[in-house]
């Protein structure tokens, strides 16, 4: 069975890997100006937030609905065909957005069949690529490139909105839609030639089985693995009430420090600064050698300074900014090395399967959180929310320090090639 390899190996993993994860980054970041220059031209064009909101929740249906068998299929499939399929068809349909834009038909249902589509495609490309990286990178260095990747998100939260209103202001909308394809070239000619290791199925699984029975094999691989339940459903309570939360931070702004948008920029941007400064601490440190320690003293820190938000006086938002930074800054401490290890624990033709059901349960959660938390913050105020977030935080993360089999998670006590093949037969 395909496995995860050592540094010792002297296997020449970093020009293939970062060839690949090099064009990946220039790929994500045209998705992102996409993204912001559409919701933009969303925001203008209809001035309506139930657009904006139905634009958002289109953005998240494919990893909300259909996430645990997109996972499904990619363990089954070729992992670079995937890749390269979902590359191809986010060019194609943002290219069909741009002849809408330039003959001045587009209407707004275009622009959501292009969210979904493209989300849709992303989601396949997201599993596909997380789950090939731990057969492309040693395993002691999983979690260096997981802060890579924190790095790279922060990054592009800086970058992109800044860039995507620049580039708005000297083209036109298909102009802006041509650089995402452009991006995506960079994405998709490296996986044309470098190939991809795909992992090897066990023998049950090897025998010919359907997508539904390979679902619920890894459904009750997940179930079976308690440290991963637990921590995935600490996942939950953080999209339940930091992404909800945050998501209040312009009225927080104006209303609570009776600040304006340039005030709003320097707390948004804070966090990004903060992520960037995490994913270059973890990517050069590495974390703890029980990479669940660098998740829960992360996952602490956010509860921290979610919590110097919902208390911080009205008079100091200095301090609001130091707040977001600290966020920030814990955010790749605490979700790169949780995906770390999963990346070096999870049987590698579990791995999409496993990735996309915590996706599909963490996205799920999203959109209840938001409904909950509106309400919730115009009765109680905003601070309230943020004041549930930050103590769920920590007091999750001090439980979790306690619990054996979440503390033990990377021990290989967990389920193995042996209990996969049981799963498959149960399922059958």
């Amino acid at each position: 069975m395909a496995t995860q390899f050592s540094t010792q190996d002297n296997k020449p993993w970093k020009k293939t890997f970062f060839t690949i994860w090099s064009g990946q980054a220039l790929s994500i970041l045209g998705s992102q100006l996409v993204q912001f220059a559409l919701i933009w031209y969303l925001t203008v064009q209809t001035g309506s937030a139930t657009v904006l909101a139905t634009a958002s929740l289109v953005g998240m249906l494919p990893n909300m609905i259909l996430g645990p068998f997109i996972g499904t299929l990619v363990d089954r499939l070729n992992r670079r065909w995937i890749m390269l399929l979902a590359d191809s068809i986010e060019a194609l349909t943002t290219i069909a957005l741009a002849v809408l834009f330039a003959l001045g038909t587009v209407e707004v249902w275009h622009i959501f069949v292009v969210l979904f589509v493209r989300s849709l495609a992303g989601a396949f490309h997201t599993n596909a690529m997380n789950a090939s990286t731990s057969l492309m990178v040693p395993v002691e260095q999983l979690t260096r490139v997981q802060g890579l990747n924190q790095l790279l998100s922060g990054g592009l939260n800086v970058v992109a909105a800044p860039l995507g209103a620049l580039l708005l202001g000297i083209l036109p909308m298909q102009g802006v839609l041509s650089i995402d394809v452009i991006t995506a070239l960079f994405a998709i000619l490296p996986l044309a030639f470098i190939h991809i290791p795909q992992p090897e199925r066990s023998t049950a699984s090897a025998e010919k089985t359907t997508v539904w029975i390979d679902f619920k094999a890894g459904l009750r691989y997940m179930l079976s693995w308690s440290g991963l339940l637990i921590v995935g459903l600490m996942t939950v309570g953080i999209n339940f009430t930091i992404i909800p939360a945050f998501s209040l931070l312009p009225l927080m702004v104006k209303d609570y420090f009776g600040g304006s948008a340039i005030h709003l920029s320097w707390v948004e941007s804070a966090m990004g600064a903060g992520m960037i400064l995490g994913g270059v601490l973890l990517s050069l440190w590495g974390g703890f050698s029980r990479k669940i320690l660098t998740s829960m003293i992360g996952l602490m820190g956010m509860g921290v300074g979610t919590l110097i938000l919902a208390l911080v006086p009205a008079s100091s938002i200095s301090f609001a900014v130091g707040a977001a930074l600290l966020v920030g800054f814990m955010t790749p401490m605490t979700m790169g090395p949780f995906f770390a290890i999963i990346q070096s624990t999870v049987e590698p033709d579990m791995q999409a399967r496993v990735s996309s059901l915590l996706t599909s349960i963490g996205t799920g959660i999203v959109p209840i959180g938001l409904m909950i938390a509106g309400p919730v913050a115009d009765r109680a105020g905003i601070q309230s929310w943020f004041l549930l977030g930050g103590v769920l935080c920590i007091f999750m993360a001090v439980t979790g320090l306690f619990i054996p089999a979440v503390m033990n998670i990377e021990k290989k006590g967990n389920p193995i090639p042996e209990a996969v093949d049981i799963s498959v037969r149960q399922a059958v």
